[in-house]
């Protein structure tokens, strides 16, 4: 149970100055923005000033995957800031060797090496970088509808508008289509066509690319932020195989997916695949102390035997970062967190969602698993044209943002892009949490309904 809220509007008042007055915010017109002041957070839940309460369907950025303040992970930060409090890289730590070690035996096949890196950008940056001198080629194909980062190669592989201001075309990014049944960009009708479809254009991709010259396909083992598309039975294995095929790394990127997000350690397990490198962040410590990182395979980990590897960060494995890790795992081991997550996604969340799905005329498609969920809002359900446009703003995004207000009306913090809310709890939510946030998210949705033709 989180604490009784005690309000101080005064306090949050002057947060919101300084705020004002000094942080410059991503992904924001520093005028037009009106940062929520937040007093605390604790499990499922943050809260106000004003002694508002929410329920955060958002998990920060996608990232508490154990909830705030979880008392053992703030125990181990506490615990090692009087230890060791920060070290450099170059050196065998502990608590280091400890999280490399107890995320290799997570990962699937023989990704058993560890490159620690501050996030998730930074390790998309650095699987690229030993893809790249791992084949010798430069280019590197992503997709469409991704989400990679906002440090330099990770923004131009991006595939969604966030990567046109910086789209300076870094060397050798190429995209293609991915599958998306729903929003078929292949003319298909069923899952197995549009799975056969999306690996003939993708290989016809290579073909005209030239395949000696590609270094790695990178993709996110189930896109995130882009609509939670879950891609269809063979897909992956696909990828897999013309990778093989090629000599291609194949890259997954699960910063987002990975750590129980799915119901699984990692979404790679749901599709029996082992990629080359494995890109993770984000649930690996529940985001308490910034930390990501790249698997890799003993193939690729033997390129750099005898060969340095020429790249790195000051605070690549932090201590205090790596500790937070550690206690994160076992409190996901001990607490069942990743099959708390699998059963809700089953058992309550999915079936909620396409219980709302059949009730309002707003909601195109339902898809998802775990504790990782869109709905796809549209205008008519028979068109199914978006709810609002791509890539929306001002005026032409108000049914979206009058959505957004409607459930924080009824206590629910949501998760909004484009035509999309995205219902992403921590993994440990309880079942009556989930069900507190379906009745918000059905209060909401009459808002949506409204824009509905």
């Amino acid at each position: 149970m989180t604490p009784h809220v005690v309000p101080d509007p005064q306090a949050g008042a002057a947060v919101k100055a300084a705020d004002r007055a000094h942080v410059f915010h991503s992904w924001s017109a520093q005028g037009l923005i009106d940062p929520l002041a937040v007093a605390g957070a604790e499990g499922s839940y943050f809260w106000d000033y004003d002694g508002n309460r929410y329920l955060d369907f958002t998990s920060g950025l996608v990232y508490t995957n154990i909830g705030y303040q979880h008392p053992k992970v703030v125990a181990a930060i506490q615990e090692q800031a009087g230890k060791l409090a920060t070290f450099a890289p170059a050196f065998a730590v502990d608590v280091r060797s400890e999280a490399a070690r107890l995320i290799a035996e997570r990962t699937p096949g023989d990704l058993n090496k560890i490159f620690f890196t501050n996030g998730g950008a930074e390790a998309v940056e650095n699987a690229v970088r030993m893809a790249r001198l791992h084949t010798g080629r430069h280019k590197v194909l992503s997709a469409f509808r991704s989400y990679h980062g906002a440090t330099s190669t990770a923004i131009n592989l991006t595939g969604d508008p966030r990567r046109w201001a910086s789209d300076t075309g870094s060397a050798g990014v190429v995209r293609f289509w991915a599958p998306f049944l729903y929003r078929s960009p292949f003319y298909a009708t069923t899952e197995e066509q549009e799975c056969e479809r999306a690996l003939a254009h993708l290989e016809d991709t290579i073909a005209f690319e030239g395949p000696g010259t590609i270094a790695a396909i990178i993709l996110e083992t189930v896109p995130g932020t882009a609509g939670i598309m879950t891609p269809p039975p063979g897909y992956l294995a696909g990828v897999r195989a013309i990778c093989d095929k090629y000599g291609i790394v194949f890259v997954l990127d699960e910063v987002m997916a990975g750590f129980g997000r799915t119901g699984k350690w990692f979404a790679a397990e749901h599709f029996d695949v082992v990629p080359d490198l494995m890109t993770f962040a984000k649930g690996v410590n529940s985001g308490y102390v910034p930390l990501g990182g790249v698997a890799i395979s003993e193939e690729i980990a033997a390129t750099f035997d005898t060969r340095p590897y020429p790249g790195g960060l000051t605070y690549s494995g932090h201590p205090l970062a790596c500790a937070a890790a550690v206690a994160t795992i076992h409190v996901m081991e001990d607490e069942k967190v990743v099959e708390n997550a699998a059963r809700i996604g089953e058992t309550v969340l999915g079936p909620g969602l396409r219980e709302l799905a059949e009730r309002h005329p707003s909601v195109g498609e339902v898809r998802g698993l775990g504790v990782f969920w869109a709905l796809d809002l549209v205008k008519n359900k028979e068109t199914r044209e978006p709810l609002v446009p791509y890539n929306a703003s001002g005026e032409a995004n108000a049914p979206m943002a009058a959505f957004a207000a409607a459930a924080k009306q009824h206590g629910l913090w949501p998760f909004v892009n484009m035509n999309r809310t995205h219902a992403v709890p921590a993994c440990n939510v309880t079942d009556d949490e989930v069900k507190e946030g379906l009745a918000a998210l059905d209060a909401a949705l009459t808002v949506a309904d409204r824009h509905t033709v």
